[in-house]
C-alpha cells in the first residue's frame, strides 16, 4: 500500500504493519525490524437475527472479508474451520472482498451473511447489534499459537535504528506510555474522542474496550512463538503471503528494555 511504498523508498522513517511483512521483506534482504504496536486482529460477526453459532454454520453463505484472500484474520479462521469442524470454510462459502469501509457498510445493511473486517470497523459493528461468532484470538489459541503475539508492529530500518538509536528509543518508550495511560484512565480518553468519530456512546466505550484488549505485554517478543505463527502463515498463504521466510529472519524484532 501507499505507507509501505512511501516507507520502503525512503519516503517515511517508520511505519505500521505486520509483522509477517516485516520477516518476508527481511528474508528477501530488506533490513527491516519490528516492535509491537497492537495484537488486535478481529474476528468474524455475523447479523444480530443470524442462526450461525459456529463457523461451520456458514455453509452456503457470502462472507465479506477486508483484506483480500491472504488476509491473516481469514486464514487462520480457515485452519480453525478445518481442524475443529472438518469445514472447507473457503470452499463452502462465496467470499466477498472489498476495502473495510465497505464490508463495513455492506454488513450492516444485512447483504452479508458473515464479515471479517479490521478491529475498528468491527468494534463499530459489534456496537451496532452485529454479533461474534469467533474471535481470532481464540481460533489461534485453538490451532496452538500464541494470542498474544503482536501481530502488527512499528517498523523501521536497521540504518535508521543505527543512526538514532534515541529517537527510536523514544518512539518505543512513547507508545509503551501512551499504552499504559490510555489502558488504565478513562478520562484520558475524553481527549481523543473527537477524532475517535465515534457515532454514539456504546460505538466509543466499544472501541475503547476493544483497543484495550489489543495493547501487547511489554518486553521482548518471543521468538519461538512468532516463528510457530510464521510457520502457520506459510503453510497458509505459501509465497504469496510470506515469500521465502519459512522460518523468523534473526533481527525481524527490536529490543529496547
Amino acid at each position: 500500500d501507499a505507507a509501505r511504498l512511501a516507507f520502503a523508498g525512503g519516503e517515511a522513517d517508520a511505519v505500521v504493519a505486520d509483522w509477517i511483512w516485516t520477516a518476508r521483506q527481511r528474508a528477501a534482504g530488506q533490513e527491516f525490524a519490528t516492535f509491537p504496536y497492537s495484537t488486535a486482529v478481529g474476528g468474524l460477526v455475523v447479523p444480530k437475527d443470524s442462526t450461525v453459532k459456529t463457523l461451520a454454520d456458514l455453509k452456503g453463505a457470502n462472507i465479506g472479508i477486508a483484506g483480500g484472500p491472504l488476509d491473516k484474520s481469514w486464514l487462520i479462521l480457515r485452519a480453525y474451520a478445518q481442524k475443529e469442524y472438518g469445514f472447507d470454510l473457503a470452499g463452502e462459502t462465496e467470499q466477498v472482498y472489498g476495502a473495510p469501509p465497505l464490508i463495513f457498510k455492506t454488513a450492516l445493511g444485512g447483504d452479508l451473511g458473515g464479515a471479517i473486517n479490521f478491529w475498528h470497523f468491527l468494534a463499530k459493528m459489534k456496537s451496532a447489534g452485529m454479533r461474534q461468532v469467533i474471535s481470532v484470538s481464540d481460533a489461534a489459541l485453538a490451532l496452538g499459537l500464541d494470542p498474544k503475539t503482536p501481530l502488527l508492529g512499528y517498523v523501521m530500518k536497521d540504518s535508521f535504528v543505527a543512526e538514532h538509536p534515541e529517537l527510536a528509543k523514544g518512539l518505543y518508550r512513547a507508545s509503551r506510555s501512551a499504552k499504559d495511560v490510555l489502558g488504565n484512565d478513562d478520562a484520558a480518553w475524553d481527549a481523543i474522542r473527537e477524532i475517535m468519530n465515534a457515532k454514539s456512546d456504546a460505538q466509543f466505550d466499544t472501541l475503547r474496550r476493544d483497543w484495550r484488549a489489543g495493547i501487547p505485554a511489554a518486553g521482548a517478543v518471543d521468538q519461538n512463538k512468532a516463528d510457530a505463527m510464521l510457520s502457520v502463515m506459510a503453510e497458509l498463504g505459501g509465497e504469496k503471503l510470506v515469500g521465502t521466510a519459512k522460518s523468523l529472519p534473526a533481527g525481524t524484532f527490536l529490543t529496547f528494555d
